[in-house]
Formats: C-alpha cells, structure tokens, sequence
C-alpha cells in the first residue's frame, strides 16, 4: 500500500512531464484515431500512422520511460507503478472521440458522456 501511494504522489509530476511532449503531428494523429494513450503509462499505435507519427510516439515513450525510471528510483516504487499511476491520469485526460486502451489490450473510443 505505501508503494501505491507513493506512486500516486508522484503523478502529478509524471503527468506535467509526458503530456507536454505533444506536438501538432501526433495532436493529429490523436484525433484522426491513429494514436492513443494506454492505460501503462504510454501512448500506443492504434492504427496505420505515418513513419514521422511512429518515430514521434517512440520518441514520447522513451522520454516517459525514463521520467518513469527516475521517478520510480526516487521514490523507491517500480518505474511499472509509476505509469501504471501515471496512465490513470492520461486516461482521464481523454478527449471525446480520441481512443485509449485499457489494461484488457482493447482499444476504444471515448464517447460523450463516458467519465
């Protein structure tokens, strides 16, 4: 249990940090339904995207995984914890009409009036 909560107090940082890497290529990826958040923390290839949107989203995920690491080490918790909290805050994050995945591997897309 204190694991969890120290995941959780970091996910405020981790937050900051991964969702302020978008750039206009994967916004529009984003909402074409190429690309969407995972409940892990990470952003996923929901569909057949362009080299440039691939390159991008790896690049994304390295940068959260190593934010994940160092946070992870910091606050003596597994960097998996630390995207798992940070996921949930991705998740909600969501938009209307943009997909997400959860933790059963399917994507969806958020419809109006989901929370």
């Amino acid at each position: 249990m204190n694991r969890l909560l120290l995941a959780v107090a970091v996910t405020g940082a981790v937050v900051a940090g991964p969702s302020s890497a978008q750039t206009p290529v994967i916004d529009a990826a984003r909402q074409a339904g190429q690309v969407g958040e995972r409940f892990d923390g990470y952003m996923g290839m929901v569909a057949a995207a362009t080299p440039n949107v691939r390159s991008q989203v790896n690049t994304i995920n390295i940068r959260r995984r190593a934010l994940y690491s160092r946070l992870g080490v910091s606050r003596g918790v597994a960097p998996y914890e630390v995207g798992i909290t940070a996921g949930c805050q991705l998740l909600a994050r969501v938009q209307v009409g943009q997909a997400y995945m959860l933790a059963d591997g399917r994507w969806r897309v958020r419809t109006s009036g989901q929370p």
